[in-house]
């Protein structure tokens, strides 16, 4: 091999390696913003979640009390009628 086509090799393997290079560090930039649009997407959730979670605690203390409500209710009623049947015998 000459020295003429040896050095026109090592020209064409850098121009490669350039080419790898470039695209290396375009899909390393891609990594990026995917990894960003990863962790704003989790933000987001996170911060849904929490919403979530409130409301279903506001729900659930909010039908704790109508049931505490109801049970309070069935009792006074469960002693009248224990009363009606007593004066009725």
């Amino acid at each position: 091999m000459k020295s003429e086509e040896v050095e026109e090799l090592k020209r064409h393997f850098g121009v490669i390696a350039e080419g790898l290079r470039h695209d290396m560090q375009q899909v390393a930039e891609g990594h990026q913003v995917t990894l960003n649009h990863i962790q704003q997407f989790r933000e987001e959730v996170q911060g849904d979640f929490k919403e979530v979670r409130a409301l279903m605690k506001f729900s659930f203390a909010e039908l704790d009390h109508r049931i505490q409500s109801l049970e309070t209710d069935v009792g006074v009623l469960k002693s009248r009628l224990d009363r009606l049947e007593t004066q009725q015998r």
